[in-house]
């Protein structure tokens, strides 16, 4: 543990000599509630070792033992249900799409989109929130697909991102920014172990395929599909 513990403070060292270096040097003042942020950052380092020891021991091993299961199980049916409901489920509980949604509600309702109350704000929110998870439900039903097909990656990225800009065209202004980070806190602590550990585990078992080649780029997926969603959302809020 102890290790364990050195090699989280290792990795967070960088961010602390920069932010040491500008608070010090750059703008020469003393580090405020230097007790406090001592103490926040040996919570963060403990913190830090728990989640890896969690993404080991529990996350990624359910993961790909899931796909490998569904994968001899035979069903494409089945497997591309679970493959939705993970991805949906994953990405409800993510807390960073759950703070950049509500959020959101507030400047949305500060612009006029939405009324200016707790009801319309809290309805605003939990659509989004649906909206972006459903999307990444159907980015990996499409993601198990190319694994299982063998389609080249490249071609549905480019594609998705075509759509992308022309959908940036017709969306309402407000909505793309919301729509572009919506793509980005898609893929955060809870959601990116678990689909990771989907591609490598089916494509490991699936007679033809390179884990390496096929395993990786349901991530992709996950980031573009929702700027697509969210901002058809966006046009249909508008109107």
């Amino acid at each position: 543990m102890l290790l364990a513990c050195v090699g989280s403070f290792k990795d967070l060292l960088p961010i602390i000599i920069v932010v040491a270096f500008f608070q010090l040097l750059v703008l020469q003042r003393p580090m405020p509630n230097l007790l406090e942020v001592s103490l926040g950052l040996v919570l963060v380092v403990v913190g830090l070792t728990f989640f890896i020891f969690g993404l080991e021991l529990g996350l990624f091993p359910i993961g790909e033992s899931m796909a490998q299961a569904f994968a001899r199980k035979g069903s494409v049916f089945w497997l591309l249900v679970f493959s939705f409901c993970l991805g949906f489920g994953t990405t409800i509980a993510e807390p960073a799409l759950t703070a950049v949604a509500k959020e959101a509600a507030l400047v949305a309702a500060k612009g006029g989109m939405i009324l200016h109350n707790s009801e319309s704000m809290q309805e605003y929110a939990y659509h989004l929130k649906a909206t972006v998870a459903f999307s990444v439900g159907i980015a990996l039903v499409l993601g198990v697909l190319r694994i299982l097909k063998g389609w080249a990656i490249q071609n549905l990225i480019i594609g998705g991102y075509v759509l992308v800009v022309i959908l940036t065209f017709f969306a309402p202004q407000e909505i793309i920014g919301i729509a572009y980070d919506s793509g980005g806190v898609t893929t955060s602590t809870i959601t990116v172990p678990l689909v990771t550990a989907l591609g490598v585990g089916l494509s490991s078992s699936i007679k033809g395929r390179n884990p390496m080649v096929d395993g990786f780029g349901l991530i992709a997926f996950a980031s573009l599909m929702p700027m697509l969603f969210v901002m058809v959302f966006g046009m249909v809020v508008s109107q």
